[in-house]
């Protein structure tokens, strides 16, 4: 009977797959976005990190500064979620260890 049901379930996600929103092509993608919107502060590491950055920017024309910030802040963005996503999996893993 559960088995059935399962395979219904499978059958309705595979007929209609969710929307996972318009950054995210996963359920991990999805927790880490929501879970980025509830945590987002930067650590001291961070901050000083990007301190450093402007400091070596220094003089250069606003535009230019936006650019490079921009796509530094891209790519913190896509590490932090590779890296929370992998964790998960590693999380999901182990406790399928434990068992």
């Amino acid at each position: 009977m559960v088995n059935e049901h399962v395979r219904i379930l499978k059958r309705h996600v595979a007929e209609n797959p969710p929307n996972y929103g318009s950054d995210a092509h996963s359920i991990l993608e999805m927790l880490f976005s929501y879970y980025h919107e509830c945590n987002n502060t930067d650590t001291d590491a961070v901050k000083a990190a990007f301190e450093d950055l402007y400091q070596r920017m220094h003089g250069m024309p606003l535009r230019e500064m936006d650019r490079i910030v921009d796509a530094v802040c891209a790519l913190c963005r896509e590490h932090e979620k590779a890296g929370f996503v992998e964790g998960v999996k590693v999380g999901v893993m182990m406790s399928q260890e434990i068992e």
